[in-house]
């Protein structure tokens, strides 16, 4: 066989020959060889020397261990060299055989080893033109769900607050164990888009690049006329609001093999081009260079690569500041994690919304397995679920009524919105005139996002000019100087004061009001009603002594801040959470009783069964209630 070799060897173009000894290297690094345009000009007389291979193998024939040489169709018309399958047909077309990754230069190589050999490993360009993922998916079976394959959906996982901003921020390069990303990328998969995968043949890893969401996007493609195309509506988002990049890291365990075979023992030094491996040497000896090895004994201890485990690793590729400048600077993101959340729902958010669709499609619309009585038991509990109301009743109907006409203040509100109540009773309290408008924020009418984007309420709209977010509002009705002040006008001291516990108001106190209400288990319901006690009585000591408003005998932005969740505790934590009335005589029941009959809280005020109906998605957790209480959920800050 070494003759034959040799014969072959002997028919090559003097460039092939001579590119024998670096071929290998120049071949794995992508170089291109000094004797790449002498080869070229070479190769063009092959089908010349076609007919001299076949002179030659016939008179070769089968050599003594039953190893076939391919004829010269393994050149195709473009000159270009395939490697040969052992068990091919002679005449098989290239594009036809099953495996293709033999690479340019693969010719002429033996279906399997020498007897003589038995060590001798495949030929080292079989191994170098491998072409196969190195890496189809996590299960080896080629087929993934998503970038990563399966994720878990556990919907509170321990310190998942702190996991979240960790991985917004990626201050740092983040290593995580294959449970820990396949619990938390879930929640923060909304705050990034995917950009693209870079796949490596010879390393036991791939990068996944992810763009900040918030980069934008544009509106789509134009809306089709064909009625029977499912209609999609995206809107687009402005462009550029975030430039943050970051790159995940996958890397795979080193205890198994790569399913390609990759790291058989080729020996990537040897000068025989058309040769195998060297005999002799071990399978592991000649595949050092490129084989997936045993655990990196150099990683610290407790790293998960060190035992060989799966893991992956999470930095910033460039960000704000960076902007692809070269300055090695990576700025934060241009926005807040509560920010990304308004955009997009993260994946386990979206998983348990559908399961919960899917539940409510079973019991509804398809037979259950329980008995007649209990199944009709289950379909009026569901039937009599309250949902919000879209219209206020009582006092505050009145008052709507009263303010339907047009007026170049307006204020887009809900009734069953403490948040809105807060302006609104700020408007009844200077006099200002204004003209009442009730919204749905949940279906977010066009006139809502025209003053709003985010579609949220309370809005204002003054003549042209737009604006949301109740503290702003608040502080800008201060502003016009119109009716009776909510801060001291002529005390700097005293306005700070103010400004302060109504800072403590909405960093403390709503959302612990939330914490109670949406905790379900007993335990957790108790230890949030003693923390919200907690931050109430710190209110209560920073009160006026005499009262019996927070300043004293004049309602103050302070108290308007926190009147609305006043009410609410006895009319909606009360009959849920069984929250305690004042003692008689505390300056908290004094407070309370003048927040009650104070006639700007009462015309702003609906009956009872209002707020209990509308807040019992929160008493029961539902998925999609607001997002005040998926920002609780979800230990954020309030939206």
């Amino acid at each position: 066989m070494d003759d034959a070799a040799a014969a072959i060897q002997q028919q090559l173009p003097p460039a092939l020959r001579q590119l024998q000894p670096t071929a290998l290297q120049a071949i794995h690094h992508g170089a291109r060889h000094p004797l790449d345009s002498q080869l070229h000009a070479e190769l063009q007389g092959l089908d010349a020397a076609a007919n001299g291979f076949r002179q030659l193998q016939a008179e070769l024939g089968q050599s003594a261990n039953g190893h076939h040489l391919q004829p010269s169709n393994a050149f195709n018309g473009n000159h270009r060299l395939h490697r040969i399958q052992p068990n091919t047909q002679p005449h098989t077309p290239p594009n036809r055989q099953q495996d293709r990754d033999g690479g340019q230069f693969g010719i002429l190589t033996p279906g399997s080893q020498l007897a003589s050999q038995p060590h001798v490993q495949h030929n080292a360009l079989e191994s170098i033109q491998q072409d196969q993922d190195l890496f189809q998916s996590p299960d080896g079976d080629g087929k993934t769900e998503g970038h990563f394959g399966p994720m878990k959906m556990v919907a509170d996982p321990p310190n998942l607050k702190e996991w979240r901003q960790k991985l917004f921020n990626v201050n740092e390069t983040i290593v995580l164990t294959e449970d820990q990303f396949r619990t938390y990328f879930p929640h923060v998969d909304n705050i990034y888009s995917h950009r693209s995968t870079q796949k490596y043949k010879r390393q036991p890893f791939i990068s996944h690049y992810w763009d900040c969401r918030l980069k934008g996007r544009p509106p789509g493609t134009p809306k089709s006329e064909d009625p029977s195309k499912k209609k999609r509506k995206r809107t687009a988002r402005q462009r550029d609001l975030c430039d943050v990049k970051i790159k995940i890291t996958e890397h795979f365990a080193t205890s198994s093999s790569p399913q390609n075979g990759f790291g058989d023992g080729v020996d990537h030094n040897s000068n025989n081009f058309l040769g195998s491996g060297r005999p002799g040497t071990s399978a592991h000896q000649q595949g050092q260079q490129y084989s997936l090895l045993s655990p990196d004994n150099s990683l610290p201890v407790n790293h998960p690569g060190a035992t060989g485990e799966k893991y992956y690793t999470v930095m910033r590729v460039n960000g704000n500041n960076g902007n692809g400048k070269g300055d090695g600077v990576d700025g934060p993101h241009r926005h807040s994690l509560e920010e990304s959340d308004r955009v997009k729902k993260n994946s386990v958010q979206r998983h348990l919304l559908k399961e919960e669709k899917v539940r409510k499609k079973t019991q509804v619309g398809r037979p259950n397995p329980l008995d007649g009585k209990a199944r009709e038991k289950a379909d009026r509990r569901l039937m009599e679920q309250k949902s919000y109301h879209k219209k206020a009743t009582g006092t505050a109907l009145t008052t709507v009524r009263k303010h339907s006409k047009e007026a170049e203040l307006k204020l887009f509100g809900s009734c069953f919105c403490p948040f809105v109540q807060r302006v609104w009773i700020a408007l009844e309290v200077k006099g200002i005139a204004y003209q009442y408008i009730e919204v749905d924020p949940y279906k977010k009418p066009e006139s809502l996002l025209e003053v709003n984007p985010r579609g949220l309420v309370p809005a204002l709209r003054h003549g042209n000019w737009c604006c949301y977010e109740s503290t702003v509002l608040l502080e800008y009705l201060e502003d016009l100087g119109i009716g009776s002040p909510l801060l001291p006008p002529d005390n700097p001291q005293l306005r700070a004061h103010c400004r302060l516990w109504s800072d403590h108001i909405n960093r403390n106190i709503i959302p612990g009001f939330y914490r109670v209400l949406q905790a379900q288990e007993l335990d957790k319901q108790l230890e949030h009603r003693e923390e919200l006690k907690t931050e109430i009585s710190k209110l209560v000591d920073a009160c006026s002594p005499e009262g019996p408003f927070f300043l004293g005998q004049t309602i103050s932005i302070v108290d308007v801040q926190f009147a609305p969740w006043m009410l609410r505790l006895t009319r909606v934590m009360k009959p849920y959470r069984a929250w305690p009335d004042p003692e008689a005589g505390s300056r908290w029941g004094l407070w309370l009783d003048a927040i009650e009959k104070h006639e700007s809280v009462k015309a702003t005020t609906s009956t009872d069964d209002l707020y209990l109906d509308s807040y019992e998605r929160y008493a029961e957790n539902r998925p999609d209630t607001s997002q005040v209480a998926q920002a609780i959920n979800f230990g954020r800050g309030l939206p």
